[in-house]
């Protein structure tokens, strides 16, 4: 099986990688086995070490692993390289605070002495998707190999130099041999991998039935799962927010990695009496955003990452319209040999619409209207997602009031969703369960051991 990197913005093959055979694999497994057994007895200061090494690499080389991204994938160059940055954070802050984290927590009880330990599980298995490839993959590294597990990489198939980027940069920071190794496999080997004694978890991030999927699997072998899936995030604009600031982050959120984010909001909440006033001024700033090559600095969006992903957009929009769904602002493709699409926005969406029901993963955004504050939240409610939103309101006390009554993993008053290695990520509902990130992230892929001592 060939597996193919393939530049969106061109079409052109970049290079192709034979996949790996099943003997390769069960090899690669067992090597992975075999470096646990002495990385789990390292010190938190000789792995914080190589994780600070990690991160200053990424900070060093962000313009050459940038390109790859881009090259593989399609967003901007100025993203790309921000994500790499990025994921020097996430390394050095597990690298300052995982020992923190994983101490030993004394508890009274009877006991002469009791306490909870937390230990390694073993050989963790990520499976990672296209639309951040490395942010993704460091934000389970970080955490995983500070706590003393060890990593294996099933990346999305079209960004095998991503995957490949990543395990050359975690064997120069210093890490040993096998710690951390990509996997050149397609998604029907994923099972075979679960099912495998040596994988003791599997994480991953991407699409409500892959990680159904993955939890089948995982539950049959009673294998640790965390899930991170879709999103259709609400955003929430009420009658006494800033529509200025709202309308810019609005299409900032909605035209994130060219609408294909997890959290990117998605579903747009408006407030009746200011409706129009702030699609006004929603639908200006969107019309405005250039595209063209992602590695020339003027470009604000590239290309969605793959042609057929922009013909399933395509798709759920002619849908949405065939069923009510009106345009404000027109887009999509300019033939059906691209991946690029032009951002559009639709308004009276309704139940029942792909782009009511369903995730939008690109460039479109679906306006609903609401009476009043109470009816944008049981509209934001309204959907088997509950991954992140946002609210935007100049009464604080208010946004924090009815943050807690939205359904969701993450709520932000007057600011953009976003992820930050210091507070946890993840939803509820159909966008999946446990945590990345955070102290709860790092805790997650541990055995945490209650000690008794009579």
């Amino acid at each position: 099986m060939a597996i193919q990197s393939i530049n969106p913005a061109t079409g052109e093959v970049v290079k192709t990688f034979q996949a790996h055979t099943s003997e390769e694999v069960s090899q690669k497994l067992k090597a992975a086995n075999e470096a646990f057994r002495s990385w789990r007895n390292t010190s938190f200061e000789d792995r914080a070490k190589y994780m600070q090494r990690c991160a200053e690499m990424l900070e060093a080389q962000a313009e050459k692993y940038g390109r790859i991204i881009t090259l593989e994938m399609g967003k901007p160059l100025k993203d790309a390289i921000a994500e790499v940055k990025k994921c020097a954070t996430a390394c050095h802050y597990y690298a300052q605070h995982a020992a923190e984290f994983l101490k030993d927590e004394e508890v009274e009880t009877k006991a002469s002495r009791s306490l909870i330990a937390y230990e390694p599980l073993g050989v963790i298995l990520a499976v990672m998707p296209w639309n951040f490839p490395f942010w993704q993959v460091f934000r389970f590294v970080a955490p995983a190999l500070m706590a003393g597990n060890v990593g294996i990489l099933k990346h999305a198939s079209n960004v095998p130099q991503c995957a490949l980027a990543i395990e050359e940069i975690i064997r120069n920071a210093g890490f040993p041999e096998n710690v951390f190794q990509s996997l050149l496999v397609g998604s029907k080997e994923v099972d075979a991998i679960i099912e495998n004694d040596i994988v003791k978890a599997v994480t991953l991030t991407g699409s409500e039935a892959a990680g159904s999927k993955v939890a089948e699997k995982s539950g049959q072998q009673i294998k640790k799962t965390v899930l991170e899936l879709g999103g259709s995030d609400p955003f929430i604009v009420l009658h006494d927010a800033d529509l200025e600031e709202a309308a810019t982050f609005a299409v900032r959120s909605r035209m994130v990695n060219t609408g294909q984010s997890c959290i990117a909001a998605k579903r747009f909440i408006i407030v009746e009496s200011i409706a129009d006033a702030f699609l006004d001024r929603m639908k200006e700033k969107m019309a405005a955003l250039r595209t063209g090559n992602p590695l020339e600095e003027d470009c604000d969006y590239g290309p969605m990452a793959r042609k057929d992903l922009a013909e399933e957009l395509e798709k759920q929009v002619q849908e949405s319209i065939a069923k009510g769904a009106t345009i404000v602002l027109d887009g999509g493709r300019e033939g059906k040999d691209t991946a690029y699409f032009k951002p559009m926005i639709l308004k009276d969406v309704k139940p029942g619409t792909p782009a009511y029901d369903d995730e939008m993963f690109g460039p479109v955004a679906s306006v609903i209207i609401a009476k009043d504050e109470q009816e944008a939240i049981r509209i934001a409610n309204d959907h088997r997602y509950g991954l992140a939103g946002s609210i935007w309101t100049n009464d604080k006390e208010r946004g924090l009031k009815l943050a807690r009554q939205i359904e969701s993993g993450a709520v932000f008053v007057n600011a953009m969703v976003a992820s930050s290695p210091e507070m946890p990520f993840g939803g509820i509902k159909k966008s999946g369960y446990g945590r990345e990130l955070s102290y709860i992230g790092i805790r997650e892929f541990v055995n945490q051991k209650s000690i008794w001592i009579g």
